[in-house]
């Protein structure tokens, strides 16, 4: 029997801006409000970035993030992942170890933990083996979950090399990302290679980016994996139609998951499939 399906609702990422889609949410306001809204919908986890409130853009203020992990907590049981990625932040990522890390202190459910390498911008290489390594031991430090954001087939390679160091618990908890620039493409053939890469013992959620979402957790919940949806990777809910919230994708694929013969897991469902 296959377990339920945990949704994660990625609210608004470092790219997106109210000028693509009005509905992606900047202040800590707008992202807690919006995580509320997805858990009232169904999602079990939100992943979190945030945003200078005033501008959009991306930010890395311990303040913002701490703000919108005590406005979630106060309104509901949602599992908190928050991001330590290197993508939005100026500067040397491995110069950068200590601001992508600080947010683990605030000691959410769960840290999204990039491995592998990616030319997201131009030559520079946004992760490194280092930073696997520091990150994964900073996370055990402080009991939070990592999320082990894979991008390409060699990534997974990379983090069972941290498992296998003990640097992560069992059971290992990936995010196969399919569709992104420069990484994996998102083809039913790939992603069936990528699932059959994990460890035996690992969770797995699946993203597909842009017009690949549907595709992409459709097959995820056929397999018998989790999924991830929302404003972070893809502004429209339909060809040519653009979503007007975060829950509008949790409901839609709440609504998929049943029509597919599969359960929805709550938070305290998905806090036990996942070992926390």
């Amino acid at each position: 029997m296959q377990e339920k399906v945990i949704i994660t609702a990625a609210l608004t990422g470092s790219s997106p801006t109210k000028e693509m889609n009005p509905a992606v949410p900047y202040s800590p306001e707008e992202i807690a409000n919006s995580a509320v809204e997805c858990w009232r919908a169904g999602a079990a986890i939100a992943h979190i970035h945030v945003r200078d409130p005033q501008t959009g853009e991306p930010n890395s203020r311990i303040e913002l993030f701490q703000e919108v992990v005590d406005r979630i907590r106060s309104e509901c049981d949602i599992l908190i992942n928050l991001t330590t990625t290197a993508y939005h932040l100026p500067g040397n990522p491995e110069d950068l170890i200590e601001t992508r890390l600080a947010p683990v202190a605030l000691k959410p459910d769960i840290c999204s933990l990039d491995v592998g390498t990616l030319n997201f911008r131009g030559g520079v290489f946004v992760n490194s083996p280092e930073w696997g390594v520091i990150a994964a031991k900073r996370m055990r430090e402080y009991r939070v979950k990592p999320e082990i954001e894979v991008f390409d087939s060699g990534h997974i390679s990379q983090a069972v090399d941290l498992i296998d160091q003990g640097l992560i618990d069992e059971p290992p908890y990936f995010q196969l990302c399919m569709g992104i620039r420069w990484g994996i493409e998102a083809t039913l053939e790939n992603l069936l290679f990528m699932k059959n890469k994990l460890p035996e013992n690992a969770s797995w959620s699946v993203l597909g980016v842009g017009r690949n979402q549907l595709h992409m957790i459709t097959m995820g919940i056929l397999l018998g994996g989790n999924v991830r949806v929302g404003l972070e990777d893809n502004l429209y809910l339909r060809k040519g139609v653009l979503a007007s919230n975060n829950a509008e994708f949790v409901q839609a694929t709440v609504n998929l998951v049943h029509q597919l013969l599969r359960e929805v897991a709550t938070p305290a469902e998905a806090r036990g499939m996942l070992g926390l």
